[in-house]
């Protein structure tokens, strides 16, 4: 825990340090003219919701999944992630997949076919998102010691989760998001993780090689900076090495979970942290925050949306995610709907 801590504080005091860097030039004055970033991404815009299995199984009439779509549809949304299989363990459609059912891992909770049949009919990209290695049911069965986490290098791990990924694309989703495909934060910023860096590449270079669909993986807002090409971090994820492996790379920009200075200023420091991973040159799609946790003083919830998406635009970023943890859009809708 208290390496954790050191952690998260010194990787945010880096990325108050980084942030000042991209808006002032080397003798600290201020840049004007424009930031060379990467080119403008030109591909058809991808801009979509979080959707939980809780929330979907809610949503079990066809008439109430339309009436979502449409609402999606009137603010310019045309794509879900949908959780098939959560930070619990559970893999919340009627998998194949043996493991999944060995150590109690299977559900049926969603009826997959039926929505993605849905979804894809009325026009909407469909994402798979699946939580690797955080996983208390299956480290259980690997005797973790209490962990809720997998080793990224033990190839059971690694098997089970590709199996099921494959299973989850050929199902007929347009894109497998991979989360938690890292180690956990238990130490402090340093040197001596080059194995951990390897078990997470290795573990996506499988992933291109053996699976037929898109790709993309959630990161966190602070790997965006420039000191995440140090491999200092021991979570393991160097952006350089994993973006040759996905098409699309997450970052969670949510502005409540940099450090205060930051938190308080929502449009610059979605709009410093997506520079600096364009700067580098990488393919980003982030998640931007629409939940209410630690909105700065006198800013309404919908402005704190907007001042968000006011950053992505801004930068040419066309495609771009919602992360609501209960799936509830009322107030994204309606901040949408300017």
């Amino acid at each position: 825990m208290v390496g954790q801590r050191f952690l998260w504080a010194a990787a945010l005091l880096l990325a108050v340090a980084c942030s000042l860097l991209v808006l002032r030039g080397p003798a600290g004055q201020e840049r004007v003219g424009p930031t060379a970033l990467a080119e403008p991404q030109r591909e058809a815009a991808l801009r979509g919701i979080y959707l939980t299995s809780i929330a979907l199984a809610r949503l079990d009439r066809e008439d109430e999944l339309k009436k979502l779509i449409e609402r999606m549809r009137e603010v310019g949304l045309n794509a879900v992630v949908i959780n098939v299989k959560n930070m619990h363990g559970e893999v919340t459609y009627a998998t194949k997949v043996a493991l999944a059912t060995e150590i109690g891992a299977a559900t049926g909770r969603l009826d997959l076919p039926k929505l993605l049949a849905l979804f894809k009919s009325q026009g909407i990209y469909c994402i798979a998102r699946q939580v690797v290695f955080y996983d208390p049911l299956l480290a259980k069965y690997l005797g973790e010691s209490g962990s809720p986490w997998v080793a990224p290098s033990d190839a059971r791990a690694g098997e089970y989760n590709l199996a099921l990924a494959q299973e989850v694309l050929a199902l007929g989703f347009d894109e497998l998001q991979f989360d938690y495909v890292r180690f956990p934060d238990d130490g402090a910023l340093g040197s001596g993780y080059e194995q951990r860096y390897a078990a997470i590449g290795d573990f996506l270079k499988r992933a291109r090689a053996g699976l037929n669909g898109k790709i993309s993986i959630d990161v966190f807002g602070r790997t965006l900076w420039g000191w995440n090409r140090g491999r200092i971090d021991p979570i393991g994820q160097e952006l350089e090495e994993l973006s040759q492996y996905v098409d699309w790379i997450s970052p969670m920009v949510y502005p409540s979970h940099f450090e205060r200075g930051l938190r308080e200023r929502p449009y610059e420091t979605v709009k410093r942290a997506l520079e600096s991973g364009l700067e580098r040159g990488l393919r980003l799609r982030p998640f931007l925050q629409a939940f209410e946790l630690a909105l700065p003083t006198g800013m309404d919830y919908r402005d704190y949306i907007r001042a968000q998406l006011r950053a992505v635009e801004e930068l040419g970023i066309r495609s771009y995610l919602f992360w609501n943890p209960r799936s509830d859009y009322d107030e994204l809708f309606a901040a949408l709907g300017r």
